[in-house]
């Protein structure tokens, strides 16, 4: 956990968020040619093999921990690990290392069979036992399986290769969880005596062949896998924290792929030779967590005429510099279900936003600032550098609030901030991107996020009695047009409430080598897709 660091600067001190200036961009050059070599193990190979056998991949994710349950996910993206079940692009599932299921009628067992002939990178065979051994583990307060009404999970007897899973009640979005990369199945001699993860032998299209946390590691491919023989047959991923540097690195070919790009960087890039750029909408929306417990912020209309001030259009054009992902509403379209099209969208409207903060009783002196019962209307945004382009957009927010005569102090501190301020009731707003495809189906998230008077990432001290009835009888509905129905209650609720006030979408981007072919974004998050790539002659 990292600390908590002093008061940052007040008032939002300027952040560029353009490309980087000349002397910046030469120093950041420098930054790269003194990087250390690529995994000494990639670098081996490639000493015997063609020049550039070694795909390099960077991003900003540190690998903090071999447990699944923490770093599980990068493990995932490299095709070292596996989960029973899979997802394809348009958010259905399909098979992973289970080749199929099937659900009892009444909807309280789920039959997994594996796929014939996976094996662990360690040349043993995958069995149930082994599954049900990692599921198992999952189910540990830190992983989204415990979400799930699980009784037991079972291997089968008779069929090594078959397991079940049996529920206290009907949970639809199983699927969803088990493809989680906290959920990946690990061969048991990953583990130590204490249950200590000490290896990551998977049984996924690549096996590590170096691990040096927690900044790379290399893999190769496994000669045993099931399927194809992937044609990139050694990868290597480095953590680089600034995404300029990332994008440097994609420009001068010490990357072939380069994720977590800053939007000055994405706009230099579209117009690079030797770079080429891919773009994607997630499921993950940049917002305003709002405590609606605060004074301030209690009222509905408070929240109404906050979102009222917002040019989102604006913000989305100047800052990540493409108008297209205002946000209408808290769920993007590729979050299909839960994306309301019908949906009134949030609006822009500073004269009705005064109005509202009017019928509050706030009234503006002469410096245009408002202010009631002898107490102005100042509030602290904090956020976050993590995303490069929060702490920018929230210097917008402070000047499009600043102009309805909100006082707004920004606070730019550690991503951690933000939970510990609402753990200790001192958060008033927060800027921050929420993934609500953690797992395929946004229900987990949600579950999390709207639970009681809220979570750590969704609501604080709000709640309603139609969305927790929702949430509560999702799971358990197995007609689609039910589901959506209730779906649809959860999002117009919150686009009435504002518990969470939506700012923009977002756009994963990906720089890429022009020599790649085959190059796409999982909008899911949950794999670089390396076998489906080949060097170009």
């Amino acid at each position: 956990m990292s600390r908590i660091d002093p008061m940052p600067p007040e008032r939002g001190a300027p952040v560029s968020a353009g490309p980087a200036a000349p002397h910046r961009r030469l120093a950041l050059k420098a930054g790269i040619a003194a990087l250390a070599p690529w995994p000494a193990g990639v670098a081996a190979h490639r000493a015997a093999t063609p020049a550039r056998d070694a795909l390099r991949v960077v991003g900003p994710w540190e690998l903090s921990s071999l447990d699944p349950l923490r770093s599980g996910y990068l493990f995932s993206r490299m095709q070292v690990t596996e989960t029973l079940v899979d997802y394809d692009a348009a958010g259905r599932p399909a098979p992973g290392l289970a080749a199929g299921w099937q659900v009892s009628a009444d909807g309280l067992q789920w039959r997994f069979a594996l796929q014939p002939g996976a094996r662990f990178h360690d040349g043993t065979p995958v069995t149930a036992g082994h599954v049900v051994a990692s599921l198992q583990r999952a189910r540990h307060a830190a992983g989204v399986l415990r979400h799930a009404p699980i009784v037991a999970i079972e291997a089968h007897r008779s069929d090594l290769a078959a397991l079940t899973v049996r529920l206290s009640r009907p949970h639809a979005p199983l699927p969803a969880l088990l493809s989680h990369s906290s959920t990946q199945v690990l061969a048991p001699a990953s583990f130590g005596p204490g249950g200590e993860v000490r290896a990551v032998i998977g049984s996924g299209p690549y096996r590590i062949d170096l691990l040096e946390p927690p900044q790379r590691f290399g893999i190769v491919a496994f000669e045993q896998w099931r399927g194809a023989m992937p044609a990139v047959r050694r990868a290597g991923y480095l953590s680089v924290g600034r995404a300029e540097m990332r994008a440097l690195m994609a420009e001068s070919g010490q990357a072939d792929l380069a994720y977590g790009l800053d939007p000055g960087s994405i706009a230099r890039l579209r117009r690079h030779p030797a770079v080429r750029l891919h773009e994607v909408t997630i499921p993950r929306t940049t917002l305003l967590k709002v405590n609606a417990g605060h004074p301030l912020l209690a009222d509905p209309r408070a929240r109404q005429a906050l979102s009222l001030a917002l040019d989102r259009r604006g913000i989305a054009g100047a800052i990540l510099r493409d108008p297209g992902l205002a946000a209408t509403q808290l769920f993007p379209d590729i979050l299909d279900g839960w994306h309301v099209p019908t949906l009134p969208p949030l609006a822009h409207d500073v004269a009705r936003a005064s109005a509202l903060l009017a019928q509050l009783g706030w009234r503006a002196g002469a410096d245009g600032m408002l202010s009631r019962d002898g107490q102005p209307f100042a509030i602290t945004l904090r956020t976050f550098p993590d995303r490069p382009e929060l702490p920018v957009i929230a210097t917008a927010i402070q000047e499009q609030w600043r102009l309805i005569g909100v006082r707004v102090r920004v606070a730019i501190g550690n991503s951690s901030d933000i939970p510990f301020a609402h753990r200790d009731g001192t958060l008033e707003v927060g800027l921050m991107a929420r993934s609500y495809g953690v797992v395929p189906d946004a229900l987990g998230t949600l579950a999390q996020d709207f639970a009681g008077r809220g979570g750590d990432w969704g609501a604080m001290n709000w709640s309603d009695a139609r969305v927790s009835a929702a949430l509560a009888a999702l799971p358990g509905t197995m007609d689609p047009a039910r589901a959506a129905a209730l779906r649809s209650q959860v999002a117009t609720t919150l686009q009435q409430a504002l518990p969470l006030i939506p700012v923009v979408w977002y756009r994963q981007s990906l720089a890429a080598s022009p020599a790649l072919a085959g190059v796409s974004i999982d909008p899911f998050e949950r794999s670089y897709r390396l076998t489906e790539l080949q060097r170009l002659a």
